[in-house]
Parts: structure tokens; C-alpha cells; sequence
């Protein structure tokens, strides 16, 4: 009788060793694969696109950890370089902030750097709370200025500290000129990276950048070089190579896209966005998966719908934006006009946005007329 106890009572522990041994790792691993990688979004595009408004559509996100052109820093450090030579060296700075390595920083800056060194961080809603900054609520939508005035006393390795607590990083940044150069980050299995290409009418575009021409002279140095950016044709010759590089990269991206790149490209038109704020919100959301709260609706239709004339550059406060993205018709003359549309052509044709043939067109033309449907 004792005898067989005993045999039960290991055959028990058998069991229940077997049990443990089999299935309880299984549900760690099991526990462990459900927890989602973090997510990576590149927004990429050029200067004067309306990029920093649709970077704030992502910084304004709880669950995200933006940057708004960290590869300034490349530039800046590097100037006397063409925009192509200083590919790698952004391509690399952009994978390290992707993966929260901010070490990558010390090639740029000094050994005493502060969070408040870094490139407009002030933009960037997760640098203006826990646990960057204890200020403001991870759920609060944050202005810059208030931003600015309250956080910048912490030290730069919140920034990592930061980075590393949120489901999604995204990056702005306008200093990418070829698609292909990405390939590798494309590929890299420490990375699930996703492109946001933003385009935006040349005219446009154009227009813009007469108004903020001095903002933008180093850049458009390293873009052209020097002597093409001087005289009548000099800001022509830099919209003839942003135009062209977004030709190559749509084409690049959508035409003859690598398998790799599936359900990983989208094309979005600044127009597009200004006409229909909610709609080309979520469609870049449920791109990167990232849910639409009602928080944020909120934000992104008061920031479109306000009554600014956006007449200060880099500002991203609250505006007619549909109106400001038309100034350009009324302010431009249609000599120049003409000249934007020859240097764009392909870019125009190719991106979906018609050509003004007279200056009567030029002022009367609808916005249907002027920006078909892809």
C-alpha cells in the first residue's frame, strides 16, 4: 500500500516536472512574441514642404518618439561637402536614433552637450515630457515655445532614456536626395521601418523659399554647390535638383520597388493633407499603426482650420492651411511660374499637379484643376 503511494506520488512529480519544464518556457516565449518591435517611420522629403507640420501630426502622438532633422548636425559639422558624399554619414546618424543609440551625437557636438543642443528638440512632444521632462503629461498636446521655456535645463542623455520607452521613433528629415541609399536601413532586421515621402507643388515649394531664402543658403549650398546658387538661375537650379530627386525617389519606391519595400512606401501630397486633414491623417497612421485618438483629431483639425497667414518660417502654429498653401498664386508672377514648371516638369507630371499655361490660369484655375487625383 505505502509502495504504491510512493509510485503515485512520483509519477506526480513526473508529470508536473514535465509540465513545467515544456510549457512554462513556451509561455514566456510565447509572452514575449506578442510584445510588438518598435515601429519606424521616415518621413522624407525636402525643405518647404510642410514637412514639420506633418512631423507634428506623429510628435504630437503618445506612443511616439519623434526627431525633427537630426541630420542637420551632419551638415552643419561637414558643410564643405556635397549632399551626396554626406549620404552614409546621415544614413548612419538617422539608423543610431532609430535604434535610441544618442551616443552617435558625440561625432557632432561637444562632450558637454546639453538635451537643448540637439536640433529644434523643443518640436519634439516626447522631449517635453516624463522622462525628458516633468513639466507636461505624455498625453498633453505640447506647443514648442512652452517647451522651450520649460525643459531645456535637462541633461542630453534623457534624450536615449526617452527614446527607449516609446512603441514607435519617427524622423523627419529632408537631407536624403536617393531612395536607394536607404536600401540597407530597408533591409536591416534591427529595424521595421516604414517611409512617409512627402511631396508638395514646386510652385509652391518655390514661393517659400524666397521668403526664407537666407534660412536656407548653407543648405542649398551643399545641394547645388556654391557657384549654381548664385545669380538669376541659382534658386532654379536648386528646385531643378529637389524636383528630380523626388522623381527618383517615387519612382524608386512605387514603380520599381524591391520586394522588400512592400506596404512600407507611401506617397503623400501636402495639398492632399490641407484639403482633407482627418482623412490623410489617419491614412498615415494606420500606415504606421498607430491609432487616431479623438485627442488628436481635435489638434489636427484647430492647427488647419485657425486663422494664421504662416508668415514666419519653420513656425508650425495654427492656420488657414489650405488658404497658405495657395499663396503662391496670387504672389508669384507667372514669369516665374514657368520657369518653376520647366525645371519641374517630370516631377509635376509624375506627382500629380497640372501646369499653369497663361497667367489668367494662373489666378482662376480651381483647386480640382490644379491638383488631380493620383
Amino acid at each position: 500500500m505505502v509502495k504504491s503511494r510512493r509510485v503515485q506520488v512520483l509519477l506526480i512529480l513526473v508529470v508536473l516536472s514535465f509540465l513545467f519544464i515544456h510549457f512554462l518556457p513556451c509561455s514566456n516565449n510565447a509572452y514575449m512574441e506578442e510584445k510588438p518591435s518598435p515601429v519606424h517611420i521616415l518621413i522624407l522629403s525636402s525643405w518647404r514642404s510642410g514637412s514639420s507640420f506633418t512631423g507634428q501630426i506623429f510628435s504630437q502622438h503618445p506612443s511616439v518618439f519623434y526627431l525633427m532633422e537630426p541630420a542637420w548636425h551632419v551638415w552643419v559639422k561637414m558643410y564643405q561637402n556635397s549632399a551626396k558624399v554626406l549620404h552614409m554619414a546621415v544614413r548612419d546618424l538617422v539608423r543610431s536614433v532609430f535604434l535610441c543609440d544618442m551616443s552617435v551625437f558625440d561625432a557632432y557636438m561637444s562632450s558637454q552637450k546639453k538635451k537643448s543642443d540637439l536640433f529644434q528638440w523643443e518640436t519634439s512632444r516626447a522631449l517635453c515630457s516624463p522622462p525628458a521632462c516633468d513639466s507636461f503629461s505624455r498625453s498633453d498636446i505640447i506647443t514648442a515655445g512652452n517647451c522651450k521655456t520649460i525643459c531645456g535645463k535637462y541633461p542630453f542623455s534623457k534624450v536615449e532614456e526617452a527614446c527607449k520607452t516609446y512603441s514607435h521613433v519617427a524622423i523627419k528629415e529632408v537631407r536624403f536626395f536617393d531612395l536607394k541609399v536607404l536600401y540597407p536601413l530597408l533591409t536591416d532586421p534591427s529595424l521595421n521601418l516604414k517611409i512617409i515621402h512627402l511631396v508638395r507643388d514646386p510652385r509652391a515649394v518655390f514661393r517659400s523659399r524666397e521668403n526664407t531664402m537666407a534660412d536656407l543658403k548653407r543648405d542649398s549650398n551643399i545641394v547645388v554647390g556654391s557657384q549654381k546658387t548664385k545669380g538669376e538661375m541659382g534658386p532654379y537650379n536648386t528646385m531643378q535638383v529637389i524636383c528630380k530627386s523626388h522623381v527618383e525617389i517615387y519612382k524608386a519606391g512605387s514603380q520599381a520597388a524591391p520586394s522588400f519595400l512592400k506596404d512600407r512606401y507611401l506617397l503623400v501630397r501636402y495639398e492632399d493633407i490641407v484639403r482633407d486633414p482627418l482623412a490623410r491623417a489617419a491614412q498615415m497612421y494606420r500606415f504606421a499603426k498607430l491609432h487616431f485618438t479623438p485627442e488628436l483629431q481635435k489638434w489636427v483639425h484647430n492647427i488647419t482650420h485657425g486663422k494664421g497667414h504662416g508668415a514666419q518660417a519653420f513656425d508650425i502654429g495654427s492656420r488657414d492651411a489650405l488658404r497658405v498653401s495657395q499663396a503662391w498664386r496670387k504672389t508669384l508672377s507667372f514669369q516665374k511660374i514657368e520657369k518653376v514648371q520647366n525645371v519641374c516638369k517630370e516631377a509635376m507630371d509624375l506627382l500629380g499637379y497640372r501646369l499653369v499655361q497663361s497667367e489668367e490660369e494662373q489666378k482662376n484655375m480651381s483647386l480640382d484643376l490644379l491638383f488631380a487625383q493620383n
